[in-house]
């Protein structure tokens, strides 16, 4: 698994601000820390929380792509050369495992 070090630093920095957005959010919910009033409604706690949910999407993102992209060949987007397709260097062994002898 790839870890979360390895994104891109844009990536990190969403991520970061979408986990400050979903704490501020609990903790704004539960009393525990003062909003100003426009902040202190329940309305902008359910933005905090989505918003706080979409800045961390890319990193998801980003890392189920880099996993599928490196653990199954399916998803690859460049083939990588078949060893099969290059022809024979000499005649001998282009008949080699021919059955018409």
């Amino acid at each position: 698994m790839k870890a979360l070090g390895d994104l891109p630093k844009p990536v990190l920095i969403c991520e970061a601000l979408g986990m400050v957005l979903l704490v501020v959010a609990y903790l704004s919910i539960h009393d525990y820390i003062h909003l100003p009033d426009l902040l202190a409604t329940p309305f902008a706690a359910v933005l905090m929380i989505f918003a706080g949910v979409a800045l961390m999407i890319p990193a998801a993102v980003a890392l189920i792509w880099s996993l599928t992209h490196s653990k199954t060949p399916l998803f690859n987007l460049t083939p990588k050369p078949d060893a099969s397709a290059a022809k024979p260097e000499t005649k001998s062994e282009e008949h080699k495992n021919d059955a018409n002898h």
